[in-house]
């Protein structure tokens, strides 16, 4: 045997009968190599040096057709369609000829074809790549790529989205990827900035290496149960929740335990309560079950109980924040709380308590979650890592009555089988190291200066036009419009200015509020704070 460099594209070792067989096909192996597409962020040097094995489906060779014609057509059409885009490395001769079962040489000679039309670049040093720009060729000038069946590509099915698929697209929006960090006013992300990836790195790293070979494995469709054991002493000590770990059941973040809590305890057509104004995306989930929406009107105690009970009393359900209210950050009176707890036992109604980010509280004394109260198991606790920590870890929890447990993890079970078990030993180690809560106790304070900040800025730039709000907890308030202008239009242009802002009517259904800005500070530094107070304060003339 005799080695041979691996720029011929061969392996590094055979004899000297197949290598001078066959050094036109290494030529041709090394001009066609593996699948890739280059990065000028990474240079030559990461090229893969292997050949990779990756498939390209072809349409099936029609009787009679000669098979260079047929793959030729094939590649043209795979290159025209972008399946193998401007820039990117061909498939391989080898490949090709292994998967379809053709000889090289009928591989070499579509190969030659596509060249000499110019969809196929030879780049020396480097190999054959798809061509930059695309020549434009008609189909009537190439009979060879003409075919009698029916390309149903180009054929527009009748068919429809469901009933529920309709609901659920419905005047919804993704949130769009983060491509800045900390911009005014920016409410849905915390100080991402300001959160410990080095320890956190070091902590799982040591998890990722300890982790024994059954982690890797199928998890468990409530979750992690060092996590859940975890988060039910966590919640139990900072919001007061009454449950034990086999009542937890850890999601990809809150939005799914609302999906997941629409669709198992609502039929179509049910009444549910929602406050108005109220959170979107809990609507959103509510409206794509089929429920009936009831907006129930909220004033400084919180859901205004009684209205409800006079205009849709037989609700099936009741959507709260009773901590935090969202966005105008009232907290539930204690009366409030037990009127919401007797209507719910007495109709024998289920009432989702979204606990988002009670745990920034600025002043006032801590307040227990509205589910340490509930003594008939109709409160259903949801709560989210993602504002105390980072937007990425999608990981929540909903905190269940026992006879829901099961049913929950069945469904759970039916979506997406369970959380990523590896982010939750992670986060479970960040816990229970005391991670967790040193880093929920030092955002608390430093979301308090910026509160404070964004305060003092208004009050000296904005004095008379703009009010804001100075929030209990969370990490957003409402500023007042004192212009007697919709906020609708001032939002909109101080959208179009780079702020993040948001009209308080577009959080409202039927109840008119006054007109207000909701403005987020806890992801945002003092000076961007500053910065965002003054382009409000060309917005609004001052």
């Amino acid at each position: 045997m005799i080695a041979f460099p691996l720029s011929f594209g061969f392996p590094a070792y055979t004899s000297i009968d197949a290598w001078a067989g066959s050094l036109i096909w290494s030529i041709i192996d090394k001009a066609t190599g593996p699948l890739f597409r280059p990065s000028s962020s990474f240079g030559n040097k990461h090229l893969a040096k292997k050949p990779i094995f990756q498939d390209l489906p072809l349409m099936p060779q029609r009787a009679g057709e000669e098979r260079w014609l047929w793959l030729y057509g094939q590649l043209r059409a795979a290159i025209l369609d972008r399946r193998l885009r401007p820039a990117a490395r061909m498939p391989s001769s080898r490949n090709l000829a292994k998967q379809h079962g053709v000889s090289r040489g009928t591989v070499v000679a579509a190969f030659d074809h596509l060249r000499s039309e110019g969809y196929v670049e030879m780049r020396v040093g480097a190999g054959a790549f798809v061509a930059t720009t695309i020549p434009t060729i008609p189909d009537e000038a190439i009979a060879v790529t003409k075919r009698k069946v029916g390309d149903t590509r180009k054929q527009t099915t009748r068919a429809t989205l469901s009933k529920r698929g309709l609901l659920s697209a419905q005047d919804v929006l993704p949130l769009p990827a983060s491509h800045s960090l900390g911009k005014a006013f920016r409410a849905w992300e915390p100080a991402i900035d300001l959160f410990p990836t080095n320890l956190w790195s070091r902590i799982a790293g040591r998890v990722l290496r300890r982790a024994p070979r059954s982690l890797y494995g199928q998890g468990d469709a409530k979750g992690f149960l060092p996590l859940r054991k975890a988060i039910a002493e966590y919640v139990g000590g900072a919001r007061g929740v009454r449950c034990d770990a086999e009542q937890i059941i850890v999601t990809s973040g809150a939005q799914q335990a609302l999906d997941l809590t629409s669709r198992l305890l609502l039929d179509p057509g049910d009444s549910a309560w929602l406050e108005d104004p109220g959170y979107p995306e809990a609507l959103r989930a509510l409206q794509a079950a089929g429920a009936k929406i009831t907006p129930v009107p909220v004033d400084h105690e919180g859901i205004d109980v009684k209205w409800g009970q006079r205009h849709a009393s037989g609700a099936r359900l009741a959507y709260v924040t009773p901590a935090n209210q969202f966005p105008l950050g009232t907290a539930m009176s204690l009366e409030r709380r037990l009127s919401l707890l007797n209507w719910a036992t007495t109709e024998g109604s289920w009432v989702i308590e979204d606990d988002y980010d009670s745990e920034y509280r600025y002043f006032g004394r801590p307040l227990a979650a509205l589910q340490n109260l509930d003594r008939a198991g109709c409160v259903i606790y949801v709560g989210t890592f993602t504002k105390m920590l980072f937007n990425a870890l999608r990981l929540g929890f909903l905190v269940l009555p026992p006879p829901l447990v099961e049913p929950f993890a069945v469904a759970r079970t039916l979506t997406d089988r369970h959380p990523p078990t590896l982010d939750q030993a992670i986060l479970a180690e960040f816990i229970l190291d005391g991670h967790f809560g040193h880093h929920v106790r030092q955002m608390r304070q430093i979301y308090a200066e910026r509160l404070e900040v964004l305060c003092d800025a208004a009050n000296q730039r904005l004095g008379g036009m703009l009010q804001v709000q100075k929030a209990a907890s969370g990490m957003r308030t409402i500023a007042w419009l004192k212009t007697g202008e919709k906020d609708t239009a001032v939002a909109e242009r101080a959208r179009a200015r780079g702020l993040e802002v948001t009209a308080l009517s577009q959080f409202s259904q039927r109840h008119s509020h006054p007109g207000a800005l909701a403005l987020g500070f806890a992801g945002c530094t003092p000076a961007e704070l500053r910065r965002g107070v003054d382009v409000l304060a060309t917005v609004l003339g001052a």
